[in-house]
């Protein structure tokens, strides 16, 4: 449902309005090309406020209206603001969290719609609105009232600037809600006349969600109301005062799972000084995280897509626990305790996250994180093994302290493996107890899964019985492989067989992965490109290359290299026709890929495979050029926690992790003429593209002055430092002649 004031047609402004990066010079931020705003129009669905890495916080502005293009809580095509919430999912397709909205108001304007449930709202342009990272700013039009924001890791920092008005108020709306989340208890409690203190629990997604705030008010409130829900619970409070021209009011916010006074703390430790430090040392923060890869490009939109693209990486996993170390557990996610256990529990000497979109970020978010992230990716794994201690799995997709048991597979699993090969200190033994025993419960059909070899057809809206099979065979094979290191070889040689279970749907006579019932019995007719139950946010064609644990053994059960190839092709020539009915995920398409859903992600480079990497080239080249815009429409879909941008990242360093617990990177080209990404110890791996400037293939590649003999370097090699180059051509027979080997199957490198 839109507003008659909603732009509903093509928009006047353009994107120059909103947020221009400055010309480069020597002085410029790497916080100055990033552009917020890419993705909060279309089906990117992230919203344009201020957070800090991997912050606890996401204080963003709200519309007001539920619906999917708003499920972020802003959607760029809209023209009011109803407030600014304290908490937000970054490009997902899951209505939660929009906790703890707060709206300035005036005697200037009064009028209410029931498309947001009659909250006050104004009217807002996007000429007068601006974000970059840690800091977002509006004009509130109807109020005269110019709204900014900024965020610590742990709190949210608001300063209204108003006009001469003897009836200003600050609306605090604990009942405010949108899309799938419910408030289920809320209370206010005013300290004095500059502090509140509550609580707001909610359900939704993420169900028995509790937050706790304390908020400080640079000006004492000369009066307040405190309005009551129909259960007698205390939802609003709208605070009084009487503003000069001009005059500012701050506002802190601290934020836990905890306590009020926890979050207290919080503002205490996190927010000394006044708005523009706080801002200030938030910026300084993104500058030093998006300063971990620095690339030369004299193109402002492609240097603006990739660090915003960056800057998308690292809005999750968010910050969960306390200064302290203390967190609601898990444990109490449906209201119960796990025996022996407490609702509150403690992360000692590590940070506990959560926010984990696991079904998306495996393939190419946490791989990121081990290249520029390595200080928290070891805090990232004591999250889902805390998780696992007070739940007894590791997590699906968490957040808030919950399991939402959304999408499949048991995707920790890579993760923590890949992790585990990469070096990273933790508790192996706990890690491998974890993954073994996620992988043995008789849950999400794993019984089924155990007894048969794949997961039949039932009558279940989202069976998924194909997709289901072949995640939890790919996860199966990486906990062979920590059987093997770990020198459990009984376990080694179970899940290692468990890892074959894909080819137990292989029609070998119509070669697709096809469904089966119960019987065993392939289930027809069996249309490759319908998008049926079979196939989680997918169809055939996506599903079929999802084999990265034995590619070898998927491309002799097509029928060899050739027919392997053949069927490539079709997999980016074969357009959906006018008639077929795709589905919101489908987005992005090159024929039946779809770079806007995550099981397509690694499909291009798998021509590496097979003796053609001047395809994998092409099409990566592609996709970077024309699936990503400086544009509020700029992503082709779903951010999902940093999947989608992570994917730009890595590939446009020129590589990517086909399999991603595997400890290689598979070959594609750069994007840029030079990058440099710091590693840990001072070292630095840089990236150059060497030889026909307007070359679109690679003809060789060389790593600290060598000739790879090989498509894919290790992650060793990188975190090492050194330099890779790669010597571009324009004729792709130049590329496949140098064609070399590929990663071994059942090895980590």
């Amino acid at each position: 449902m839109k507003l008659g004031f909603v732009y509903t047609g093509l928009l006047l402004l353009t994107f120059g309005c909103v947020q221009q990066p400055k010309q480069p010079n020597t002085a410029a931020k790497l916080t100055d090309f990033v552009n917020p705003f890419i993705g909060t129009d279309g089906p990117g669905n992230t919203y344009p406020g201020a957070t800090a890495p991997f912050g606890m916080v996401q204080l963003s502005p709200d519309i007001g209206i539920p619906g999917w293009d708003r499920i972020a809580g802003y959607y760029y095509q809209d023209s009011i603001i109803s407030g600014f919430s304290h908490t937000h999912l970054t490009g997902t397709g899951a209505g939660d969290l929009y906790d703890i909205l707060v709206m300035p108001t005036n005697s200037r304007f009064s009028d209410s719609i029931p498309e947001n449930n009659y909250k006050p709202y104004s009217r807002f342009d996007h000429q007068n609105e601006g974000a970059s990272p840690g800091y977002y700013w509006v004009d509130l039009l109807d109020y005269g009232i110019k709204a900014e924001m900024t965020a610590t890791k742990r709190t949210g920092v608001h300063r209204y600037t108003f006009p001469k008005d003897k009836n200003t108020q600050i609306h605090v709306d604990l009942g405010y809600s949108l899309n799938w989340d419910k408030p289920t208890d809320t209370f206010i409690k005013v300290v004095n006349d500059s502090i509140l203190q509550g609580h707001r629990m909610s359900t939704g997604w993420a169900r028995n969600q509790r937050l706790f705030f304390e908020m400080q008010f640079s000006k004492p409130f000369k009066s307040y109301d405190i309005i009551e829900n129909e259960e007698g619970a205390s939802s609003k409070i709208i605070l009084d005062y009487s503003t000069e021209e001009g005059e500012q009011i701050q506002i802190k916010t601290g934020l836990s799972s905890v306590s009020s006074e926890a979050a207290g703390k919080a503002i205490g430790i996190e927010t000394q000084g006044d708005f523009e430090t706080i801002k200030e040392r938030t910026q300084d923060v993104w500058e030093r995280e998006l300063g971990k890869i620095k690339i030369e490009s004299q193109n402002l939109d492609k240097k603006t897509i990739f660090y915003t693209m960056l800057y998308h990486s690292m809005l999750a996993p968010t910050l969960y626990s306390d200064s302290n170390g203390e967190y609601k557990a898990a444990n109490d996610a449906n209201g119960k305790l796990k025996e022996g256990t407490d609702s509150i529990a403690k992360a000692n000497g590590y940070n506990r996250y959560d926010t984990f979109s696991l079904w998306d970020t495996f393939r190419a978010a946490h791989p990121l994180y081990t290249i520029i992230q390595p200080e928290k990716v070891p805090d990232m794994v004591k999250s889902l093994l805390a998780h696992y201690n007070e739940t007894g799995v590791l997590p699906v997709w968490s957040m808030q302290g919950s399991e939402t048991n959304m999408m499949i597979g048991y995707h920790a699993v890579p993760v923590i493996v890949d992790a585990y090969f990469k070096g990273f200190d933790f508790d192996a033994e706990l890690a491998y107890k974890a993954c073994k025993q996620s992988a043995m419960v008789d849950e999400r059909q794993i019984d089924i899964y155990k007894e048969k070899g794949y997961i039949p057809v039932d009558e279940g809206h989202e069976n998924w019985s194909v997709s289901k099979t072949m995640e939890y065979a790919y996860d199966d094979w990486c906990i062979a492989m920590f059987a093997k290191d770990l020198g459990k070889m009984l376990d080694y040689k179970y899940f290692l067989k468990r890892s074959e279970n894909w080819k137990n749907l292989y029609n070998s006579k119509r070669s697709w992965l096809q469904p089966k019932n119960p019987d065993g019995d392939f289930i027809e007719p069996f249309i490759p490109k319908e998008y049926t139950p079979y196939f989680c946010e997918s169809n055939a064609w996506h599903y079929y290359w999802f084999v990265p644990q034995d590619i070898e053994g998927l491309i002799s059960h097509t029928g060899g290299e050739e027919r392997f190839v053949q069927k490539l092709d079709s997999m980016f020539s074969y357009a959906p026709s006018p008639e077929d009915k795709l589905p919101l995920f489908s987005t992005g398409m090159i024929g039946q890929y779809a770079h806007g859903n995550e099981p397509s992600h690694h499909v291009a480079y798998l021509y590496n495979y097979v003796g053609q990497p001047s395809k994998a080239q092409k099409l990566v080249n592609n996709i970077l050029e024309n699936q990503y815009k400086n544009d509020p429409n700029g992503h082709c879909g779903n951010e999902d926690c940093g999947q989608m941008s992570s994917w730009y990242i890595l590939s446009s360093l020129g590589f990517y992790p086909v399999n991603p617990a595997q400890g290689v990177y598979d070959l594609g080209l750069p994007l840029f003429k030079n990058a440099e990404i710091q590693m840990e110890n001072d070292k630095i791996f840089t990236i150059k593209k060497d030889g026909n400037s307007d070359g679109t293939f690679v003809e060789a590649v060389f790593l600290n002055g060598e000739k790879l003999d090989r498509s894919f370097i290790t992650h060793k090699e990188i975190t090492s430092g050194g330099e890779l180059v790669f010597t571009m051509t324009s004729d792709p027979q130049l590329a496949d002649k140098n064609q070399t080997r590929t990663p071994d199957t059942n090895k980590i490198y």
